[in-house]
C-alpha cells in the first residue's frame, strides 16, 4: 500500500474516531478518492439547488436531505490506485424469516398489480446482522477494490449514522446545461460474460423505467436522446441499462428534473405515487437513505482536469469554469451500528414476478454487500 492510500484511509479513521461529520467518495472509472468533512457537526438541510455541497437524501421525499456545505467543510481529493480484492471469509447465512415475509410482501404486491392495473412496484427488504466488530477502513477499501465501475462511498454523521454503499445507477449528471440520466432494471447474476439471455419480465421491467424518463423529459419540453439497450456488470451481478441525455432550459429545470426523477421507477414503481404509497404501507421498515440519493451539488471543476485526469492534483486555487452535478441513486448500501449491519435490498415486482425467484435475487444482492464487509 502506497502512501496515498495510507493517507486516504488513515484520514477516514482518524475522522470516524472524532466523530466528525464527512463523507469520502470515488467516483465511477476513476482513481481519485474525494474527502469532505465539515468543520463542525451542525446537521444542514438542503433548502434549495442553488447551494453548493454534498447531498444525502432518503428515499420519502417528505423527509429533509441533508447537504455538507461546501463552504463549511475541508474538500480535497487524493489519488487511490486499485488493488486486488480480499475476499471475505465469513458467510452470513439468509434467515428464513425474511424469506418468508419477503415471499408474502412480493405476493401481496403482485396481487395489487393485477387489482390496480399497476406497472411495476419496486420491494425491498432490510437484513440485519449481529456483529461483534467490523472494520469500516477495511470494509471501505473492499468497496473501492471491487466496484471500479460504481460510485463508491462512506458517509458519517454523528446525528444520523454511518453508511457505506457502492452505487451503479447514476440518477442525473450536469454539465452546465446538458445532462445525462439512464434507465438501470433488471438483475442477473454475473456468469463471467455480458451476453446475457434477458427474460421477457427483464426486458418489459426495463422499458417501464426508460418510457416513464422520456415521458417525464417530454412533460418538460425536453428532447431527450436514448442510447441502445446494453447490458452492464456491477459486481457480481448484471443490469439492462440505457443511457439517456439532455439539455435543460435553465437552472431552474435542475430542481424540477430531480423531482420528476426521484424516486425513480427502479426502485419505487409506476404510476410513481401509488408505488410509492404501496412501499410505505406494506415493506413494514423505514428505509432511510436506501434508494435514496447522494451526491455533488453544483460542484465547480475546472475543464483542464479532462486532460490531466491521470495525475494527482491537490486542492488548491483553479480557474473555475464549469458547474456540474453528480447525483447517484443509493444502491447497494449498508448502515453499520454499534453491534449490527444492516442491508438494503430489493427488487422490480411485475404481474409476472415469480415471489421466490424475487426473494432469491435479494438475496444475490445481499452477497454481494455482505461480501465487503471488514474484520
Amino acid at each position: 500500500m502506497d502512501n496515498k492510500t495510507n493517507t486516504v484511509l488513515s484520514t477516514l479513521e482518524m475522522v470516524f474516531e472524532q466523530k466528525k461529520a464527512f463523507v469520502f467518495y470515488r467516483k465511477p472509472n476513476t482513481n481519485d478518492v474525494f474527502k469532505i468533512i465539515q468543520k463542525e457537526n451542525t446537521l444542514h438541510f438542503l433548502d434549495n439547488y442553488n447551494q453548493k455541497g454534498f447531498v444525502f437524501a432518503p428515499f420519502d421525499t417528505s423527509s429533509k436531505a441533508i447537504i455538507f456545505p461546501l463552504n463549511k467543510s475541508d474538500y480535497s481529493k487524493e489519488n487511490f490506485p486499485f488493488g486486488s480484492f480480499p475476499e471475505t471469509t465469513i458467510h452470513y447465512p439468509p434467515s428464513n424469516s425474511d424469506k418468508k415475509k419477503h415471499i408474502e410482501l412480493v405476493n401481496n404486491g403482485v396481487d395489487y398489480i393485477k387489482n390496480n392495473q399497476t406497472p411495476k412496484i419496486v420491494l425491498s427488504r432490510k437484513e440485519v446482522l449481529k456483529i461483534d466488530s467490523v472494520s469500516i477502513i477495511k470494509t471501505f477499501q473492499n468497496l473501492l477494490n471491487k466496484y471500479q465501475n460504481a460510485f463508491v462511498y462512506v458517509w458519517h454523521h454523528p446525528k444520523i449514522g454511518l453508511w457505506l454503499g457502492a452505487t451503479p445507477e447514476t440518477l442525473i449528471q450536469t454539465r452546465n446545461n446538458t445532462f445525462k440520466t439512464m434507465a438501470l432494471a433488471g438483475t442477473q447474476v454475473y456468469k463471467n460474460t455480458l451476453d446475457v439471455k434477458w427474460e421477457n419480465k427483464e426486458i418489459q421491467e426495463h422499458q417501464f423505467v426508460t418510457d416513464y424518463i422520456v415521458d417525464q423529459l417530454s412533460k418538460m419540453n425536453i428532447t431527450s436522446n436514448v442510447s441502445n439497450t446494453h447490458t452492464v456488470k456491477a459486481g457480481n451481478l448484471t443490469h439492462l441499462k440505457a443511457d439517456i441525455s439532455g439539455r435543460l432550459k435553465n437552472k431552474q429545470q435542475l430542481k424540477e428534473l430531480i423531482q420528476a426523477l426521484h424516486p425513480t421507477p427502479a426502485v419505487c414503481g409506476l404510476p410513481k405515487e401509488k408505488s410509492k404509497q404501496f412501499i410505505l404501507e406494506n415493506e413494514n421498515y423505514n428505509r432511510e437513505f436506501y434508494t435514496g440519493f447522494l451526491g455533488e451539488l453544483n460542484f465547480e471543476i475546472d475543464k483542464r482536469q479532462r486532460t490531466n485526469n491521470r495525475r494527482n492534483i491537490e486542492n488548491h486555487a483553479y480557474n473555475f469554469n464549469e458547474i456540474q452535478t453528480n447525483f447517484f441513486v443509493n444502491l447497494r448500501c449498508m448502515q453499520i451500528k454499534s453491534n449490527e449491519i444492516n442491508i438494503y435490498v430489493g427488487g422490480g415486482i411485475t404481474k409476472d414476478s415469480n415471489s421466490e425467484n424475487e426473494y432469491l435475487e435479494t438475496v444475490a444482492k445481499s452477497e454481494v454487500m455482505k461480501s465487503v464487509i471488514g474484520q
